[in-house]
């Protein structure tokens, strides 16, 4: 009677252990994966502030600078680009971020001449409403720099921890998978030419 009630505890606590173990990564792989969901809403919280005040920016620079009409609309048209892509956090693919990063990409890149085509206008350079403007947009790309660095390192950690054994087990059969990360835009690595 003795064996048979120690073969039955050590049965009970051998599947406790196992659940227990099995269990504490499944819980942590979702703690992690909805990490990376809120720094990837932290990402897009911060590119949707950029998108709010380009309209701003738009419209005084548009008060001083009819004639640079191409650059304003190319503006637009970058910005209503970036805006129409709407990457879901459940929907993090490679793939999906090559495009979000292309429309942002070209966003910044119109973002650029309209700020190098103000250079050519010293009164609205002086203007209290662009200096203000032009001030919350540097602070913006400084948020979404913070904020991509942060998804980076969440992102790693998540990747990590579900492609190590064996997490890797669990993972591919609860269905975790790898997120993609931000990259650097091709030729980045290559430093600007200015020339004066």
């Amino acid at each position: 009677m003795n064996k048979k009630w120690i073969t039955i505890i050590i049965v009970v606590v051998a599947i406790f252990l196992v659940y227990n173990f099995f269990t504490g990564r499944y819980n942590n792989m979702v703690t992690k994966e909805e990490a990376v969901n809120t720094e990837w809403s932290n990402v897009e919280t911060q590119y949707q502030r950029r998108s709010d005040l380009i309209p701003n920016l738009v419209n005084t620079v548009k008060g001083f600078a009819n004639q640079e009409k191409e650059v304003l609309v190319g503006v637009t048209e970058a910005r209503s680009k970036a805006s129409s892509i709407n990457l879901d956090a459940s929907n993090l693919t490679a793939e999906n971020m090559q495009q979000f990063q292309a429309a942002q990409g070209q966003l910044n890149s119109a973002l650029s001449r309209l700020l190098v085509t103000v250079e050519k206008y010293p009164e609205l350079k002086s203007n209290q409403n662009f200096l203000e403007l032009q001030a919350q947009l540097e602070g913006t790309e400084n948020r979404i720099a913070v904020s991509r660095k942060r998804y980076n390192e969440t992102t790693q950690e998540y990747n990590t921890y579900i492609r190590t054994f064996p997490n890797s087990m669990i993972a591919g059969w609860g269905g975790f998978e790898r997120k993609p990360l931000f990259e650097a835009e091709e030729g980045a690595e290559k430093a600007p030419e200015v020339q004066f």
